[in-house]
């Protein structure tokens, strides 16, 4: 990956970047997209369009939450891939494909600000009591649903038996030697709150984020960083060939290679939990239709269903107890993990994200 291939996108990633994105043609006219439809049901012809990403994870919610909503209500799911830019475009043009967009919280707190998402009706929401949705993830215009954790991934047989319990162990590579992998800002906000963890600082004090000292932090270890990574799968993939002996990873990216018998595993400490949640686009053609899909998406049965299908880590608590023991505690949301990590500061990262994307890149090329 080039630099300017690095910096372009990654500028992109900041508070300014959808607005900047819909302003140019050429790459708010990629993001058509695929599509599908649910299968089942029939009872009715209305039809309800919702964005998702697509791939395996596109898969799990046809599997857990399309196809039974479909099933339940006559009402048919049509699903479109769009990327944040050409959806926003349609939306400011009081055009847009979607009825409810299934996207980051980050990226609903942006749309906000463009003014590109309905307020909700949350009496309309019967699941936000039945799942007892938690508080700080329901907002007056997006509805957390799960997240994904960031956390350390290691060799289990890279440093004599003993293992990582920290992000200071991470830091430490006499005790625990070997390359080390960290996400570039191509693939997620860079990982400031890790390099203060290792300095000592309290989960509960993270925020606002001294950035000046997460950079010293971040000089100390810049030597032992072999590689910066943007996609889910490539610290599982560095981890495999044996070019790092840790890495940041997604939580649920090298279940996998565990399962093949591949010598990784996750440590959960410190684990930086980002949600993703449901949202209705401006203007939506189904408004109906898509406040009743995210109803039945919120609910603790649809949201275990998921989390059998992918390694999703469910808003709803009591999505947990309608899991066995085992899929319970492969996922970073269970009970026994949950205190092990903190939530990003979503205000502070689009006040800021900027500002230290830019910096960063100064930083990783110096």
């Amino acid at each position: 990956m080039s630099d300017a291939q690095i910096g372009r996108r990654a500028l992109l990633r900041g508070a300014g970047g959808l607005a900047a994105l819909a302003a140019l043609p050429s790459l708010a006219a990629c993001g058509t997209g695929s599509s599908r439809t649910a299968d089942g049901g029939g009872k009715g012809g209305k039809t309800v369009v919702v964005r998702d990403s697509g791939g395996s994870y596109g898969v799990a919610l046809q599997k857990a939450i399309y196809t039974p909503f479909t099933q339940e209500t006559g009402i048919q799911v049509k699903v479109l891939n769009l990327d944040d830019a050409p959806l926003l475009a349609q939306i400011k043009q009081g055009r847009p494909q979607c009825d409810l967009i299934n996207n980051s919280m980050t990226s609903h707190f942006k749309y906000v600000k463009q003014d590109a998402l309905e307020a909700l009706d949350r009496d309309r929401l019967k699941s936000l009591k039945s799942a007892k949705i938690p508080g700080a993830q329901i907002t007056d215009h997006a509805i957390g649903h799960s997240f994904y954790g960031q956390c350390i991934a290691y060799r289990t047989d890279a440093f004599g038996g003993k293992k990582p319990e920290s992000w200071a162990d991470f830091w430490d590579t006499k005790a625990f030697s070997g390359g080390r992998a960290m996400v570039s800002p191509d693939g997620d906000l860079p990982e400031l709150e890790f390099a203060l963890l290792a300095d000592g600082v309290p989960m509960d004090k993270l925020y606002p984020l001294d950035v000046d000292r997460a950079f010293k932090v971040l000089t100390r270890l810049r030597g032992d960083i072999k590689k910066f990574w943007d996609s889910g799968p490539l610290p599982g993939v560095l981890l495999s060939r044996q070019e790092v002996t840790m890495s940041t990873v997604w939580d649920g990216r090298i279940a996998d290679l565990e399962k093949q018998g591949v010598p990784v595993t996750r440590q959960l400490n410190g684990m930086r939990r980002q949600f993703s949640g449901y949202a209705i686009a401006k203007g939506a053609a189904n408004v109906e239709g898509a406040y009743k899909l995210m109803d039945f998406a919120l609910r603790a049965e649809s949201q275990a269903a998921l989390a059998k299908a992918f390694p999703s880590n469910p808003s709803s608590p009591l999505a947990y107890e309608k899991l066995t023991e085992e899929e319970r505690n492969a996922l970073a949301g269970a009970p026994k993990y949950y205190d092990k990590g903190f939530d990003a500061d979503i205000e502070w990262w689009l006040k800021n994200e900027a500002a230290v994307t830019k910096r960063w890149l100064e930083w990783a090329r110096g």
